[in-house]
């Protein structure tokens, strides 16, 4: 039996997860995301993925977020007819995130070609793909439950296990039987969460794996207790108000948004902080809320304790203003005095925040408030590595707002949280380790970690390199 894993995204990198696992010649695809960075290489990147078309087999997609799902309709658009196999809450928040993306490459394009027209020059680039693409690859959905076996190639058992990273995000793990009936397990993290998160469940334990391929996005860093994050949440609104500022949250519409809007409830019912207006300014946020109402099955008990029996909405309360036009969204610019305002794109790169952000960096008053990772080359990386001036729709702003992150808010596991899941893996069994999804200087310390915890082998995952799995 020849066992092949290979990865072109995410490899010592945080964006693009595209891997690749090869079963006696058969291929299977976990993850298809859009790399975010640098426009020339992210536009290359995500091209290539055309190049592989024929050889795959199946697709199983661990999570909704747009660094694993965004060029699934890209996948399908060019040739790919099989199954895409994922929990059912990843396949109706991938549906809006690859939706969502398919409207906003169209407003790009229509841009720059206007922009290429004004100055006498040709332009000749189309959108990856549109919605009718996506249309068409939702329908090669195969929905799972989590820990269902289910046979998706002749030698290959899939289950997927709760990652507790978003809601209905997995961890896939796959069964390979010879034909002598010996076999062999390889396990994906996808992105691998933290315990004691709002609304979601615990990240669970897979089945022993011979082989683990893990993220390791926060591979150097540890996180601040998730216990604490209400209350800086509570103390950065209380400062930011007292001096009549605005707090500005650049949060991804999928999980960050719905989790903010969770302790903020909580934080009002408490009397914790003050009674200003929110704001949920992202139209995805908040079809994506709506799509968390429908889900309940993937809430953990305090969510279900705390809201379901007690016939509450968790996603809405009086100070709760969702701005689902683009005129609502302006009128926000308007309001003098305090204010919370939750707007996407996560990594500054797109949507709303943006506008926001020009509205309110250059103020000392108000507060950027980072809870999320940003990406190299993004502009929330540039703010959260505090640069004294950032470029948004063309001029320099100086940031003169306080600069806030709270890590505490990560959905991704910090390296004692990593080594402490692989910890309570058979290591005896456990051949290797493979880290994917993180940048070099994360993926060194994690490795020294995990040495030091009694794993066997790690190795950083180069982009494109092939590993026999014996």
């Amino acid at each position: 039996m020849s066992v092949t894993f290979y990865s072109k995204g995410a490899a010592e990198e945080v964006t693009g997860s595209r891997h690749y696992l090869e079963v006696d010649g058969t291929v299977i695809q976990i993850d298809c995301g859009a790399f975010q960075g640098r426009r020339k290489e992210s536009e290359d990147k995500n091209r290539a993925i055309v190049e592989d078309i024929g050889e795959i087999d199946a697709a199983v997609l661990t999570h909704a977020h747009y660094d694993h799902s965004g060029m699934i309709p890209l996948l399908t658009k060019s040739g790919y007819e099989g199954n895409i196999y994922s929990t059912p809450a990843t396949r109706d928040l991938a549906s809006l995130i690859m939706m969502d993306s398919a409207k906003i490459q169209a407003r790009d394009i229509e841009y720059l070609k206007k922009q290429a027209a004004k100055k006498g020059e040709s332009f000749d680039k189309e959108p990856f793909y549109g919605s009718d693409d996506v249309v068409s690859s939702v329908n090669q959905f195969v929905t799972l439950s989590y820990r269902r076996p289910l046979y998706i190639a002749p030698q290959v058992e899939l289950r997927l296990f709760e990652a507790g990273h978003i809601l209905g995000s997995s961890q896939a793990s796959f069964r390979i039987k010879s034909k002598d009936q010996k076999e062999l397990r390889v396990a994906f993290t996808g992105d691998l969460g933290r315990k004691n998160k709002a609304i979601i469940r615990d990240p669970e334990l897979v089945e022993d794996p011979d082989y683990l391929v893990l993220e390791s996005t926060y591979g150097h860093r540890l996180h601040e207790n998730t216990d604490d994050a209400m209350e800086e949440l509570a103390e950065v609104v209380n400062s930011t108000a007292e001096k009549g500022g605005k707090v500005v949250i650049p949060a991804f519409a999928v999980e960050r948004t719905q989790e903010l809007v969770f302790y903020l409830h909580l934080l009002t019912d408490q009397n914790k902080i003050p009674d200003i207006p929110i704001f949920v300014d992202s139209p995805m946020a908040i079809n994506a809320t709506a799509i968390f109402r429908v889900h309940p099955e993937c809430y953990d008990q305090r969510t279900q304790d705390a809201f379901i029996q007690h016939h509450k909405n968790p996603f809405g309360f009086n100070n709760l203003r969702y701005t689902p036009t683009v005129q609502e969204s302006k009128e926000i610019n308007s309001i003098n005095g305090p204010a919370v305002i939750i707007a996407s794109d996560g990594m500054c790169e797109a949507g709303r925040i943006r506008h926001h952000l020009v509205q309110t960096i250059d103020r000392p008053q108000n507060t950027i408030l980072i809870v999320g990772f940003m990406a190299r080359n993004t502009l929330g990386r540039k703010i959260v590595d505090r640069e004294p001036e950032v470029r948004m729709f063309g001029s320099m702003f100086t940031v003169r707002a306080r600069v806030k992150a709270i890590n505490a808010f990560s959905a991704h596991a910090d390296y004692q949280e990593l080594a402490e899941y692989v910890s309570r893996l058979d290591l005896q069994r456990l051949k290797k380790v493979f880290l994917v999804h993180g940048e070099p200087e994360a993926q060194d310390h994690l490795k020294q970690v995990l040495l030091d915890k009694g794993v066997s082998e790690v190795e950083s995952v180069s982009y494109g390199s092939r590993y026999s799995l014996a």
